[in-house]
């Protein structure tokens, strides 16, 4: 039953717990209970929303792979997310020391916030950019039960 609830809510977390308890046929009271229990165990860590990023007029989207001098580390991190444009840092393996995912209005505007404002941060030596041409996404498929 947890797994149909987090089903439901990443679905659409503004769902009221009446209209879940139908869709899902149990007791609302046991769903209301149900939920504040994986509330409890941090399996929700929030309910939010998904912004229409291109409504807004940010057409563009990037990832940037950044190499850094790994003395600078606390820097870089602290700077980049002094962007506004910057969505999200996460530090990884591979070629790259920090992926960085961004959002422009247009190219020359993602131009300039990499070369102007990344590219100028003390400790970054070099960036390489991908610019998201299309997405394709799927909703996640949660396991049948949930460890207790």
């Amino acid at each position: 039953m947890d797994v149909k609830i987090l089903g439901e809510l990443a679905k659409d977390a503004s769902i009221s717990v009446p209209k879940l308890s139908k869709k899902i046929n149990v007791n609302s009271s046991v769903v209301y209970s149900r939920i504040k229990r994986l509330v409890k165990r941090n399996l929700i860590k929030k309910f939010t929303i998904v912004i229409n990023d291109e409504a807004l007029g940010f057409n563009v989207k990037a990832l940037t792979g950044i190499n850094m001098d790994s003395k600078l580390r606390d820097n870089v991190l602290s700077e980049l997310f002094k962007i506004p444009e910057v969505r999200e840092v996460a530090e990884v393996t591979g070629r790259f020391d920090v992926l960085v995912t961004m959002n422009a209005r247009s190219l020359d505007e993602m131009h300039q916030l990499i070369s102007e404002k990344i590219g100028r941060v003390e400790g970054v030596q070099k960036t390489e950019t991908f610019i998201e041409m299309r997405k394709t996404s799927r909703e996640i498929a949660y396991p049948t039960s949930i460890a207790k």
